[in-house]
């Protein structure tokens, strides 16, 4: 309430204070009219003696913020109007004809001379002809010490900045020569006092002593310390004044985080409905990084408990090696089962920015899908490729996420079966004028099997639900034994389509099309559904409500889905 009031008292004094002063511009220029009312600010007068009193200060900066413009032979004529305790004070302008560049010198020299750093495209309003704007040859100086600055010109100076004004003639010169000086180099880096090994800090360092400065590269080496998840705070500096025959010593000071954290949580969506989580992560147990953790969820149609134990590898922060065990029971619809699992995944971030996931698992599940029962034993060789380039990871405008996981195993080698099983999905996010945002995806997978009906229930095909095929229930959508029940498919597809409006700040109408089916051929039919639904940006992450209907099946009536997280 106290934020409102101050807002709407400023809101009033801003226009009495544009109340108070007139620009009339001849002819109509917006943009000198901006820079004049800009350099004069606000005006306060009780009178129209006092207005005057304040008049030819006014006609002084008017003059000053044309020239900045290049109208060095603009008249500016005040004069007081309004009511004599509300005076106005009106500017009639008169612009006349603009300077205008005649010769532009434009020199880079030293050894920066031919990077890309220093080639700065010419700016069609600082060539000759183009009329002056002190602004734009100011951004153009900025610009130069600011990419010196990025990449390590610390030494870097103008030899000559003029701007040479002829105004009789209407003609000005610019003179800009600007030596780079040696680029300077990243050298040794240093550690703040921590828990953990010089070894392992060491192998964090994304660059060789030695490398050419970056400020970019200083900043994501502060980024990957952070995402590592063993520090609390990281500070990152290279300052140049401590450089040595041109090399920057770079220094990290680090913070520790709590050794362990416990979580608790709690939600609910349409797919399993109320379900609560519990876990564990002891972010480092030695001084060689090394992590472990350990996870509860339940709900309704499923249990699940797992743990895990992770080796930091080269580099540390996005390649490791972690072994895993757990336990899983399902009963959904027409489908149970019961799995245990053990194994090991090798993940590692290439330089391309996908992240592979190289994995072997032993997986045993007993499962029943509508008349039939098994159990099955299989080893599982995996490979998988995931890539998400977005604005913000909880609340993105744009981006995408693309995802691929390929896996098997091999009859006689532990395994019962042979079977290869790919999936791939795909997301993208576009927002047009800040309020208009377009949602796509796509999902896709299949499954190549000598003995199909010995293939446990976790690797078969499902579609419907909040993530899948709205309209329907979660995992509805699958192809059916002689009783009816649903046995899962070796195909999937499911596509979606979705508009998004945003109404009010966090908040937003939805409209969207699914398509898509779980099949055994692919030219079993596909399902399509439509709907509405609403969305709102809470501090906890997106959470959707959605009300869809079959298309393709009139009579499942309408379907309600919840769920939250992001859309990436």
């Amino acid at each position: 309430m106290v934020r409102f009031f101050v807002l709407s008292v400023l809101l009033l004094l801003a226009t009495a204070a544009r109340a108070e002063l007139e620009v009339r511009v001849e002819p109509r220029n917006d943009a000198a009219k901006r820079n004049i009312e800009a350099y004069i600010g606000t005006l306060s007068a009780d009178s129209h003696q006092a207005m005057w009193r304040l008049a030819r200060s006014s006609r002084e900066q008017a003059l000053s913020a044309l020239q900045a413009l290049g109208y060095y032979h603009a008249r500016v004529r005040p004069r007081v109007t309004g009511a004599q305790s509300e005076p106005v004070l009106v500017l009639e302008v008169a612009l006349g004809e603009p300077v205008r560049l005649d010769e532009v010198t434009f020199d880079i020299t030293g050894p920066g001379r031919d990077t890309e750093y220093f080639s700065i495209p010419r700016s069609r309003y600082l060539m000759p002809g183009a009329q002056l704007h002190h602004g734009r040859y100011e951004d153009t100086k900025t610009l130069l010490e600011n990419q010196a600055l990025r990449y390590g010109y610390f030494s870097g100076k103008f030899l000559e900045n003029r701007m040479l004004i002829d105004v009789d003639q209407y003609l000005a010169d610019i003179i800009l020569r600007y030596d780079t000086g040696e680029r300077y180099r990243l050298g040794e880096v240093s550690f703040s006092e921590t828990p953990f090994d010089p070894d392992l800090l060491q192998r964090m360092v994304p660059f060789r002593p030695g490398v050419p400065y970056d400020a970019d590269l200083v900043a994501e080496f502060n980024r990957e310390l952070l995402s590592s998840g063993y520090f609390e705070t990281v500070q990152v500096s290279a300052p140049s004044n401590l450089a040595v025959d041109n090399e920057i010593p770079v220094q990290v000071n680090l913070k520790a985080r709590n050794q362990h954290t416990l979580g608790f949580g709690g939600g609910f969506s349409t797919d399993v409905g109320p379900r609560a989580k519990a876990d564990w992560t002891q972010h480092w147990l030695n001084s060689r990084g090394h992590s472990r953790g350990a996870e509860l969820e339940l709900s309704g149609p499923r249990q699940k408990v797992s743990s895990w134990y992770q080796i930091p590898l080269t580099p540390p922060q996005s390649s490791h090696l972690r072994f895993f065990t757990g336990w899983q029971r399902e009963d959904i619809d027409d489908t149970e089962s019961e799995s245990l699992v053990v194994g090991g995944l090798f993940q590692r971030r290439l330089d391309n920015g996908w992240n592979r996931s190289i994995g072997l698992r032993l997986e045993q599940e007993r499962y029943s899908l509508g008349n039939d029962s098994g159990h099955s034993t299989l080893l599982i060789p995996s490979l998988g490729f995931q890539r998400t380039i977005s604005d913000d990871s909880m609340d993105p405008s744009r981006g995408y996420s693309l995802m691929m996981d390929l896996q098997g195993a091999k009859e006689g080698i532990i395994s019962d079966i042979d079977f290869v099983r790919l999936n791939m999905s795909a997301k993208g996010l576009y927002t047009l004028w800040d309020n208009h945002r377009f949602l796509a995806r796509a999902q896709a997978g299949g499954i190549a099997s000598n003995g199909f009906a010995s293939v446990p229930a976790s690797l078969r095909f499902f579609a419907g639900g909040d993530q899948s095929v709205r309209g329907y229930d979660y995992r509805t959508l699958a192809p059916t034994d002689e009783t009816g029940d649903r046995i899962g498919g070796r195909y999937l597809l499911a596509t979606s389509a979705e508009y998004q409006y945003e109404f009010k700040p966090k908040w937003r109408a939805a409209v969207f099309v699914d398509h898509g089916n779980a099949v055994d051929s692919w030219k079993d039919p596909m399902k399509t559904s439509a709907g509405l639904g609403i969305r709102w940006v809470s501090p906890v992450g997106p959470i959707r409500l959605d009300l869809a209907r079959s298309v393709s099946d009139p009579d499942e009536g309408f379907r309600i889905h919840f769920s939250m997280g992001a859309e990436l």
